[in-house]
């Protein structure tokens, strides 16, 4: 049997294997650095660029690799020799070579001689992609689309982390346990918790306990309107409702991304619970029909319908569901996609714009609502996409739909639902042969029991 560090170097060396069957020329990718945060020595958490990730494995600081025709080269430095000192014994050049299966390596400083030729992708942080522009001797920027080699590469990359090998899907399904776990307790903190702070606290110290990071800000509140928000300082009241979502990292890079709406109370209001369970439906139908070939597009617009339909149902919309999604009357109270791809990224390869999300060819409509969907392409097994359908009263959408769509919304009706703010379900959804598989199916997402969670009293 082989052992995880065995088949680490599997799993890379097909990644790169397969990279050279996809281009012929050198590839070139950049780990990044720490960024201080106010002076040199105090840094923010090192985050390795994910490109390089996927190649190297590990998230070594201040590194290169170099790929071509399925070798890898490494250039990195020995540790300084006072490094000791304040981080302990570090690993040389040499054993990192063994450890990711690289076939040659040098200093750093060796580099700028194996550039010709080579293409890349901008890594985020300034210092480093201003290294990349200063090595390189052309201009290379996260906010410019690639051009050249450089497109060539991420058009490759895309094919590549598109689906998942086993070795990403591990991984995946660590970073999803932990996640589950973490919801988990966060609910079960709710009663006792005084604050969003420590509902938030009480998630984040399940993920830190497991020795990972969380994949992103966390958005943990009361007020889920806020579509992204990181604010942790609002008092939890008996009739709150507290939108969590929360994802956990492995150590290498994969993420996990779960949204649970839950009652600070431990019981749904009846309104709470009427758009609750519109939502559910959304979220249940369009996982139902996530299957290989099937158009992404189509389940985003499958979850808008179900969502219409409830809305009709309970008088908060009026006229035929298909008719008012057509109008875009739906995203009134769904703006957003119904997803995205989840991988090493939360969102994940959005640093490569729309050549991730979008099949070549398509682009952004310019419809409000469908305009914000990260991804449109025909499903294939091994992609990995969350599913997280919503309804939210955003102040300022609500006050300019009053008059634009006047007719087609029971004003007086929503304002009977005034104690939704915002309600979000979420799961991670593999792509498999014949269907699909809930990656987080064990964090249950009916009513009851997101209430009985919420209720369980917290182990001493």
């Amino acid at each position: 049997m082989k052992n995880n560090s065995t088949c680490l170097i599997d799993t890379l060396r097909q990644r790169r294997q397969k990279l050279a069957e996809l281009i012929d020329f050198p590839a070139v990718f950049w780990s990044g650095n720490s960024s201080p945060r106010n002076f040199p020595a105090n840094i923010f958490p090192f985050r390795a660029s994910s490109h390089f990730l996927y190649f190297a494995g590990i998230p070594l600081p201040n590194a290169v690799i170099r790929l071509e025709a399925g070798k890898l080269e490494l250039f990195t430095d020995d540790p300084a020799p006072g490094s000791a000192l304040w981080h302990g014994e570090m690993p040389n050049r040499e054993e990192i070579a063994q450890i990711i299966g690289a076939d040659l390596t040098y200093p750093i400083a060796e580099l700028e001689s194996k550039l010709e030729g080579a293409a890349t992708i901008a890594v985020q942080d300034a210092a480093t992609w201003t290294q990349q522009t200063q090595t390189l001797g052309r201009m290379v920027l996260p906010q410019l689309p690639p051009e050249g080699l450089d497109l060539e590469l991420a058009k490759a990359i895309v094919a590549l982390r598109l689906t998942h090998d086993a070795g990403a899907l591990t991984e995946l399904r660590k970073a999803a346990a932990v996640s589950v776990e973490a919801h988990k307790a966060g609910m079960a903190a709710t009663k006792s918790a005084k604050l969003e702070a420590e509902v938030r606290a009480a998630m984040e110290g399940v993920i830190i306990a497991h020795n990972m990071t969380t994949a992103y800000s966390s958005i943990v509140t009361v007020h889920g309107e806020v579509l992204h928000n990181n604010q942790y300082h609002h008092p939890l009241q008996p009739g709150d409702l507290i939108l969590a979502d929360v994802g956990a990292e492995t150590k290498t890079g994969w993420a996990a991304d779960i949204t649970r709406t839950f009652p600070v109370s431990g019981k749904f209001s009846s309104t709470q619970r009427d758009i609750y369970d519109v939502v559910l439906a959304a979220h249940d139908a369009c996982i139902a029909k996530i299957s290989p070939g099937v158009e992404y597009q189509d389940i985003h617009l499958l979850g808008c319908i179900t969502l219409a339909e409830g809305l009709v149902d309970l008088g908060i919309l009026k006229g035929d569901p298909e008719d008012l999604v057509a109008r875009d009357v739906h995203s009134v109270f769904f703006p957003h996609g119904i997803g995205h791809l989840l991988g090493l990224d939360v969102h994940d390869m959005e640093d490569l714009g729309d050549l991730s999300g979008y099949e070549p060819g398509r682009k952004r409509s310019d419809r409000f609502g469908l305009g914000y969907l990260r991804l449109n392409r025909p499903l294939r097994a091994g992609m990995l996409v969350t599913i997280e359908p919503g309804f939210y009263q955003v102040p300022a959408i609500i006050n300019y739909a009053r008059s634009q769509y006047k007719y087609l919304i029971d004003w007086e009706r929503v304002e009977q639902f005034a104690d939704v703010r915002g309600i979000r379900i979420e799961d991670d959804v593999l792509v498999t042969d014949d269907g699909s598989e809930v990656l987080t199916v064990a964090l249950p997402t009916d009513a009851s029991s997101v209430e009985d969670l919420v209720n369980t009293p917290v182990p001493l």
